[in-house]
């Protein structure tokens, strides 16, 4: 019985290597994909924009993010919003350095001290987005670090379709990189983002034909189809508004692009509770917001299984060949989409950290099915279909 069960165990990690090696593989024709098609001249469309951003709190390199902001090469007007729950947040100061800095920049701080929803970042979006002066909003998280064209690159692909038929663009999101500090959890969360995460949305846009969900890293969203979907209070009580925001543009019949710019954001410096914290809180969100999809993730583990399957062959040449072509793959694919997609100079620096990433993402993969309860921000809130509810200590 144990000697039939190790060959089924054997011949089970044995095809999911050889899947994992399939995704690999297709991830990394779409990463080529992507960089042809980014390759392609924008077109000249600068309307004006209003770009928002909700605080709480300093975040590392926070001043010098929003200093990105107001270099901008941008034929079009623009505008920056903050929003504090109060006036007493540590933000406060940041914004008025930056008022300060740039004057000749639109720059407006405004309190925001409604509670609309058990999501404080959409609470103080709704109540600043009523300060906006433009007919498109633009929606990052504090710490995002991006070029001097980035309004220019986001922005074009508004523009009228040149063919009729084709739906308008409705938001536009973008990839990003993350920026470790320091720690080795941090280090494995940035390698994770560049060679696990975001090669997954360029293989979903190419598979699905394009996207239909959003990255918190860039939403720009016009008022025409934010004002079809509602606003953005009915997302006060969803985790992933991203996300949210996105599928319901696109279920409205709007498009959802993907910019040619890359973002930079922090990776805070996390020790291992921190750091488990959040990559559980983000399997079951994606778990819960797409659970078909979330299942599907079994075939992107190739190298998890690679190494499984050698344990469990004893060591077979079949085995190690195996894991050999495994390594190879996923080393071309975060190379690819690391360094030459995302622009991030700390992937091959990181490189060897491979294997721990996948075998730690693994386990995260399987604990994002053994509850609904996540930490966020200090807090435990259980999760159901996208939505949060407080857990009382």
């Amino acid at each position: 019985m144990a000697h039939v069960l190790a060959q089924s165990v054997e011949v089970l990690t044995s095809a999911l290597a050889v899947a994992g090696m399939g995704y690999f593989l297709a991830a990394l024709i779409a990463a080529r994909v992507f960089l042809a098609a980014r390759r392609a001249p924008l077109p000249a469309f600068a309307p004006g924009v209003s770009v928002l951003k909700s605080l709480k709190g300093l975040d590392p390199g926070m001043i010098d993010a929003f200093r990105s902001h107001c270099r901008q090469n941008y034929a079009g007007e623009y505008e920056l919003l903050f929003g504090v729950s109060s006036l007493d947040d540590p933000a406060v100061a940041a914004v008025e350095q930056l008022q300060r800095e740039f004057p000749e920049r639109t720059i407006l701080l405004a309190e925001c001290p409604e509670r609309l929803g058990t999501n404080g970042k959409v609470s103080t979006l709704t109540q600043l987005a009523a300060h906006a002066r433009y007919d498109y909003l633009l929606i990052n998280d504090s710490d995002i670090t991006v070029s001097p064209r980035y309004l220019e690159r986001v922005m074009a692909l508004f523009a009228p379709p040149a063919d009729k038929a084709q739906p308008q663009v409705g938001l536009v999101t973008a990839l990003y990189r993350g920026k470790a500090h320091g720690t080795l959890p941090s280090r494995l969360e940035a390698l994770g983002i560049a060679t696990d995460f975001q090669s997954g949305v360029l293989l979903s846009k190419t598979i699905e034909g394009g996207l239909s969900y959003g990255l918190g890293s860039t939403l720009a969203v016009s008022r025409e189809a934010l004002r079809t979907i509602g606003g953005l209070l009915p997302l006060a009580d969803h985790l992933a508004d991203d996300y949210e925001l996105g599928a319901r543009v696109a279920q409205a019949g709007y498009r959802v692009a993907l910019s040619p710019e890359v973002v930079e954001t922090g990776v805070p410096a996390y020790g291992w509770q921190g750091f488990l914290d959040h990559q559980v809180r983000w399997a079951r969100t994606v778990r819960d917001a797409r659970p078909g999809g979330y299942v599907g993730l079994i075939f992107t583990h190739g190298l998890g299984w690679a190494l499984l399957n050698v344990l469990a062959s004893g060591m077979s040449p079949l085995s190690l060949w195996l894991l050999g072509m495994s390594f190879f793959l996923r080393l071309g694919l975060a190379m690819t989409v690391g360094a030459e997609v995302l622009g991030d100079h700390q992937v091959l620096s990181s490189l060897w950290l491979l294997p721990l990433r996948d075998v730690v993402g693994m386990g995260v993969w399987v604990a994002g099915f053994s509850g609904n309860t996540i930490v966020w921000r200090g807090e435990r809130f259980a999760l159901k279909d996208g939505k949060l509810r407080r857990i009382a200590k």
